[in-house]
């Protein structure tokens, strides 16, 4: 009985350690698995710890660590790379790893759930994690728009859109700028820059002209290089932010009615200058870009003599790349591979030969790749060319320092929207603004005025001062900004205390007597690219009512216009004393009150013609 009893044990112990194995077994079997999917070790003769591989030694040279790189990479992981991404398309953040994705982007408006400096920060610190999870762990580029600061992120600090730069016409300003923004960005995890704009605007119809500064093509130069060293700092060869020359090139002078969107009238459309009109207006400020080390240059959406810019292969590699001597990397705008005429499988092949290295999807990225594999096995696109993107793209990502850059921490976000990036955006407002009449020499104000009566539909609305590509694509309206400051609140803060400011948006106002200075604030409403395209640019009918009951009001009248560009006033301006031109000055409205009060002179002048 007692043998039987311990060979009853003993079975028991048997097969309970048989039932161990087994969940054993099946446990090392899917993790084997998973290092198979992520790490791309099918092939038994790629080498699946690079841990010690050259490459990530911070020591040797930018070049021999991208060729160490290089030379493990196989024809998948180096497609992978030529992927820029959309957010919001990444419905399992494996796929980073599965596909080896080169970078992800926030479109205008795309962000965290928590919308805040500190989700930014933590979404993109999430994104990368993905990345450690491949064989080579090669980080993420992450891009976005920061066209007037880091204005995707609530309390950043939003400072006047480039042509409000260009009005102030200050290299040294430009600069500094472009260095706050440039921390902003990166105290949020973000290191790639779409910005700026070097187009040279020569239609003022068109919806994006405040990103530009000027449509003099000496200007945008001037302030090219400036922008640049702003955001990647005086070595070129460290940046510490990626610069994006845009939008090479010509967009600035392209067709009214030419648009291939249905629902824009510009922009996108026809550029019909010749070569030499081309290269003696808009070709300058690219070379004062390439000359000042600008590390990404990215494609315009536009035609010139009927090709699209991300096929033209003459100015993206011979002008551009050959001609000019660019070493960084071209990058396509959104969707613009695909807007190629053609099916999407030969646009990526035209794409990449023409000289797009890194192709904003945005979407579509397993069809793009699987496009790419099919394209370059079959020897559509040349391994040759396929390897000179992919160098160009690391040798970005390693002259970054991506590869060994301490992440952020939430004490880095104290930057966000901090006083001293505020005064400076400041004395951006004050060096922007451009007098364009004064015929009563109604300026300065005195502060000590008995009354002063304001109104307008932008004179409290610190989310129309900022315009387009504020927190949402679009902009936002309204006085919610957190920490900024509308332009009435300026001039409450200005005044002194004897002095009664009275506000009213539409001039609606019940006076015994005439006020001393009527102040109106009026504008456009806030647009982002062909949605803003508009056929004759002018003030509403209901600010052009508000203005005409504050000058019956008082006893002289300032009217300030808030806009991407110069509005035609002509005729109403005839019976206006004082006009100025505060163009999309951003979330400190308090600069347009410090000149308005004396505290600064008026030094902006215009950087686009406008008729009075």
């Amino acid at each position: 009985m007692k043998k039987f009893l311990n060979l009853k044990k003993n079975i028991f112990i048997f097969s309970s350690l048989l039932v161990l194995l087994f969940f054993l077994s099946i446990w090392l079997w899917h993790q084997f698995q998973k290092e198979e999917r992520l790490y791309f070790c099918d092939d038994k003769t790629i080498i699946c710890d690079l841990s010690e591989a050259p490459y990530h030694d911070p020591s040797l040279p930018v070049e021999e660590r991208v060729e160490d790189l290089l030379s493990h990479m196989t024809l998948d992981e180096k497609i992978g790379q030529l992927a820029l991404v959309e957010r919001s398309e990444i419905k399992d953040k494996n796929d980073i790893a599965t596909y080896g994705l080169g970078g992800l982007l926030s479109g205008a408006g795309s962000h965290p759930e928590n919308n805040t400096a500190l989700g930014w920060q933590e979404m993109t610190a999430d994104y990368q994690t993905y990345t450690k999870k491949t064989r080579l762990q090669i980080p993420l580029l992450y891009g976005a728009d920061a066209i007037h600061g880091n204005s995707n992120v609530p309390g950043a600090t939003v400072f006047p859109h480039q042509i409000g730069l260009g009005a102030a016409n200050d290299p040294d300003l430009v600069r500094r700028i472009n260095e706050a923004t440039a921390k902003e960005l990166a105290a949020t995890g973000i290191y790639w820059n779409y910005a700026p704009s070097l187009d040279v605007a020569k239609d003022l119809r068109w919806g994006r002209t405040y990103e530009t500064f000027s449509s003099e093509s000496d200007r945008v130069e001037n302030l090219a290089a400036a922008a640049i060293i702003g955001l990647q700092g005086e070595n070129s060869a460290t940046p510490f932010v990626i610069a994006t020359a845009k939008h090479y090139i010509g967009s600035g002078a392209m067709i009214w009615g030419t648009a291939v969107n249905e629902d824009y009238k510009i922009d996108q459309g026809e550029v019909r200058l010749t070569e030499e009109e081309l290269r003696a207006e808009h070709l300058p400020p690219f070379k004062k870009a390439v000359e000042a080390g600008v590390w990404s240059v990215m494609a315009g959406l536009n035609n010139w003599q009927g090709l699209k810019l991300s096929a033209n292969k003459y100015l993206l590699t011979d002008v551009l790349k050959e001609e000019l001597g660019f070493q960084g990397f071209v990058v396509s705008d959104w969707y613009g591979v695909y807007e190629i005429p053609g099916n999407n499988y030969q646009n990526t092949i035209t794409a990449i030969n023409a000289g797009v290295d890194m192709v904003m999807l945005p979407f579509d990225y397993k069809k793009f790749i699987a496009d790419l594999q099919q394209s370059t096995s079959n020897g559509r696109v040349p391994a040759s060319r396929l390897d000179d993107a992919v160098r160009r793209i690391l040798r970005a990502k390693f002259s970054l320092g991506l590869f060994d850059r301490p992440a952020p921490t939430a004490n880095d976000l104290a930057i966000i929207g901090s006083e001293e990036h505020r005064a400076l955006a400041r004395e951006a407002v004050r060096k922007s603004l451009v007098l364009l009449k004064d015929r009563r020499q109604t300026l300065p104000l005195d502060k000590n005025l008995d009354t002063i009566i304001v109104a307008g539909s932008a004179a409290d609305n610190s989310g129309r001062q900022c315009g387009g590509w504020t927190v949402e694509w679009q902009g936002i309206d309204g006085n919610w900004l957190p920490g900024a400051s509308s332009i009435l609140k300026g001039i409450k803060e200005a005044v002194s205390s004897e002095t009664k400011v009275i506000f009213e948006e539409t001039g609606n106002f019940d006076l015994d007597v005439k006020a001393d200075v009527g102040i109106v604030i009026v504008g456009e409403k806030s647009y982002a690219e062909g949605v803003g395209d508009e056929a004759e640019p002018q003030l509403s009918p209901e600010d052009l009512a508000t203005i005409e009951k504050v000058r019956k009001a008082s006893n002289k009248l300032i009217v300030i216009i808030v806009s991407g560009r110069p509005l035609n006033i002509k005729l109403p301006a005839r019976n206006w004393d004082t006009i100025i031109a505060a163009w999309l000055p951003g979330s400190e409205g308090q600069g347009v009150a410090d000149v308005l009060f004396g505290g600064y002179p008026f030094v902006g002048t215009l950087p686009i013609e406008w008729e009075l």
